[in-house]
């Protein structure tokens, strides 16, 4: 996954998001740049393209759908 960029649709509000797996030093949630240590990374390791995973902050679970993984 180090290097993968992972497009994501929120399933209850529809809202989509892009980030980019890098390094600790890289990682910057406002550019779209998460960590390869970070739990959203974690959880996204061996996902794919259709796969359906839960995130979010503590007691505000989201259900999300994995659209798209590209490798740079």
């Amino acid at each position: 996954m180090f290097g993968a960029t992972v497009e994501l649709e929120e399933l209850e509000s529809g809202a989509r998001v892009k980030y980019q797996i890098v390094g600790d030093d890289e990682a910057d949630i406002k550019a779209g740049l998460i960590s390869v240590s970070s739990p959203i990374a974690r959880a996204l390791i061996g996902k794919e393209r259709g796969r359906r995973g839960r995130g979010g902050r503590a007691g505000r679970p989201r259900e999300y759908e994995v659209l798209d993984v590209r490798y740079v």
